[in-house]
């Protein structure tokens, strides 16, 4: 069953009790750098990996500092006399008919997980129900999610680029529109669900931000309107429909509310405008991905980047999901979560569904009669897709589109400083026999390129120094060949370098 909610209606909606909390807050030192500090280097890092223990042996205390720590991070039960040490502008009884803290026995605990979270510009507090993690068992059916590893993911993919109007679509507890604020004039958030919407404002408030929220889904709330900058971790889980829990649940079957987000996109973009948003996408037994989500870019006009960055099992992705919410917490056995897991396995063996696609879609409308439409599949570790490396991507594709080969081969090129060659030999009668070479650029998604003898050769004399077209005229000299032969061979290749940051242009 899922947990009651302390009082009727929407949590913090008095704003007097919630600017009085946010002051004992920062009276406390309760943020990105006080929490750390109380907790010392080796319990923060334990606690970002979910282990208590020694969080809760730093607090053992019980200063004003280390009782905040533990009701809102770390779930405990304290006794009333601290928390009301701790919340002196708030009031115990405030809190609780708020919805901030709940009773238990004579005691109090948190009802909502309240917690520092930072960029590498700003602190910020960010509000949102306590996850099955903290608090066993199904979580709420309105359930708001916090600072999770997908939004993370999502946070760190945004181009962070000074920006006129931004649209957070499913906004959930605020923090896109949180990160949105530092380098956007103006910032819309919606969400189908009001308790959403109820702590995303609180979460907007307690940093002094302000966003124009609506409720209502896909783009319905921005009806004829248009951004800049879309962003958007919407509730992606592939399933047969059902909607049990608003942060994960669409209400629409296998990936068709990501498609229809995918597709109604180009409509809410100023021209030359972005959008990026998490997806998880159905994977055929009898189809490749790029096919599916090709479709659905493709629709769009828009220039598109998709990473997949990992495929999930779906018996794996069912047993990831029934925990999250908390349902796999009533045990293995239980009746209730072996028909659940029953009728989701059913559904996907129905639909012919081998798969789960997960990843990240980036697109800009460019307004071109032929959009750019690059499909990775990337699922190396620390190579995810951040900011920065999208923006790149974006640029270089859109210089390559637009050179052609005369130009191309008037350009100094350089090798990037970060590029590593690996290669692979087999043993044979006459020694060591080359078969794979790979230029990799570290750290760099989807940064990787096969090459031949030749490429090889020609890539590693990119100084910046001269023109392609004298370093493939003195590589053909010098081995024999045909210049021309030589230039169709291996211009492809420069093409893909140039787009994977490889090889850089040398400004004349």
């Amino acid at each position: 069953m899922t947990r009651p909610h302390p009082r009727q209606g929407l949590p913090l909606s008095d704003l007097d009790v919630l600017d009085r909390f946010g002051d004992d807050l920062r009276t406390a030192g309760y943020d990105s750098t006080g929490v750390p500090e109380l907790l010392g280097a080796s319990a923060h890092r334990a606690l970002a990996r979910g282990e208590l223990a020694p969080a809760l042996r730093a607090t053992g205390h019980r200063s004003e500092l280390a009782v905040l720590v533990r009701l809102f991070l770390l779930g405990t039960t304290e006794e009333e006399e601290l928390v009301g040490r701790a919340l002196p502008m708030t009031g115990i009884a405030a809190a609780i008919a708020q919805g901030l803290l709940e009773r238990d026995g004579r005691d109090v605990r948190a009802a909502l997980d309240v917690r520092p979270h930072a960029d590498d510009t700003a602190e910020f507090l960010l509000v949102s129900d306590l996850d099955s993690d903290t608090r066993p068992g199904p979580v709420r059916a309105d359930h708001v999610l916090g600072a999770g590893a997908a939004s993370i993911t999502l946070a760190r993919a945004v181009i962070r680029e000074p920006t006129g109007r931004a649209l957070d679509l499913g906004t959930g507890c605020g923090i896109q529109a949180l990160h949105l604020s530092s380098h956007a004039r103006s910032v819309v958030a919606t969400d189908t669900n009001p308790r959403a919407l109820a702590l995303a404002a609180a979460t907007a408030r307690l940093n002094d931000q302000r966003w124009d929220l609506r409720q209502g889904p896909l783009y319905d709330p921005v009806a004829g309107e248009s951004f800049d900058l879309i962003v958007s971790n919407p509730p992606f889980i592939v399933g047969d429909g059902e909607r049990r829990f608003a942060y994960r649940d669409s209400g629409v079957a296998g990936d068709g509310l990501c498609r229809a987000l995918v597709s109604g996109v180009r409509d809410h973009l100023h021209p030359g405008g972005t959008a990026q948003l998490l997806a998880n996408w159905i994977v055929s037994q009898d189809s490749d991905w790029r096919a599916r989500v090709g479709d659905w870019v493709a629709d769009t006009g828009c220039d598109a980047w998709v990473v997949q960055r990992e495929i999930a099992d779906p018996a794996e992705y069912v047993g990831l999901w029934l925990k999250d919410s908390g349902e796999a917490d009533q045990g293995g056995n239980d009746p209730a979560v072996v028909e659940l897991t029953r009728r989701w396995l059913d559904y996907f063996d129905r639909e012919k569904i081998s798969g789960i696609g997960m990843g990240v879609i980036t697109l800009r409308r460019a307004d071109s009669d032929h959009p750019q439409v690059t499909l990775d599949e990337i699922t190396g570790p620390d190579v995810d897709v951040t900011g920065p490396e999208a923006a790149a991507f974006l640029a270089r594709r859109a210089w390559v589109v637009g050179t052609g080969d005369a130009e191309l081969l008037s350009t100094r090129l350089s090798l990037s400083a970060e590029a590593v060659l690996e290669m692979r030999a087999l043993a044979g009668h006459r020694g060591w026999t080359t078969v794979l070479r790979v230029l990799r650029r570290t750290g760099g998604p989807g940064a990787t390129l096969q090459l031949d003898e030749w490429g090889q050769a020609l890539l590693g004399g990119c100084t910046g120094d001269v023109p392609l077209r004298l370093q493939i005229d003195l590589l053909a000299t010098a081995h024999g060949l045909d210049a021309d032969a030589l230039t169709a061979a291996v211009l492809p290749s420069v093409r893909v370098a140039v787009t994977r940051g490889l090889l850089h242009p040398v400004p004349d």
